[in-house]
């Protein structure tokens, strides 16, 4: 058994970081070979959605994550350490709006406010908080796109990687909020108390 457990996050990030594990010299056969089993306590990883996993890595259940940047963005709360800019999964954080006249533009200065809608309430009421904008903001949990299309918002906070769905949907980038990456966080108490075995595996990803 491992002596610190891993939290993978299943989706985008999947990949690539099990491939990250095996060249510092954790086995995720297992992991590969079986997508409906969740912890895997041979090899120390537990697999998870990407939001879920700085909850777990702040309650102990996990000594370290991986997790996307725009989850940290999302839940500053989280009582965890951000260790490592791992450098993949590379993608940014962008507010989008139909292409053509830019509504959002247009509804601020008529207005006073936008409607923004997003997976990432916090993210952008604090990026329109911070540029001196009021917006109201409309969560939503699927196709984030559609809400420009179909008049519930005028624009978009929204995560892309190569801007291929915006274009598709009729959508443009208008403003870069953040540039997000995976990165390895840890539990503040295991970092204290494993502090040697983590070291370890942090030596192993620099020389890798």
């Amino acid at each position: 058994m491992s002596e610190l457990r891993i939290a993978v996050p299943r989706g985008t990030l999947l990949f690539e970081t099990l491939e990250l594990l095996d060249r510092i010299g954790i086995d995720t056969r297992e992991v590969r070979e079986n997508e409906r089993k969740l912890l895997f306590e041979d090899s120390g990883i537990v697999t998870m959605r990407p939001s879920d996993v700085p909850t777990y890595v702040e309650a102990g259940a996990a000594e370290l994550g991986v997790t996307g940047r725009d989850v940290l963005m999302e839940q500053p709360e989280r009582e965890v350490y951000e260790l490592v800019d791992l450098g993949y999964g590379h993608c940014r954080m962008v507010l989008a709006t139909a292409a053509g006249e830019d509504l959002a533009a247009e509804a601020l200065r008529r207005l006073g406010v936008v409607r923004i809608a997003t997976k990432y309430p916090r993210v952008a009421a604090r990026y329109f908080l911070q540029t001196g904008r009021q917006a109201e903001i409309v969560e939503v949990k699927g196709s984030v796109e559609l809400a420009p299309l179909t008049g519930l918002a005028e624009g978009i906070v929204d995560l892309t990687a190569t801007g291929t769905t915006l274009r598709e949907n009729g959508l443009v980038i208008r403003e870069e909020i953040a540039v997000c990456t995976a990165r390895l966080i840890a539990n503040p108490v295991a970092h204290k108390l494993k502090a040697a075995a983590i070291d370890r595996l942090l030596e192993r990803l620099d020389a890798v």
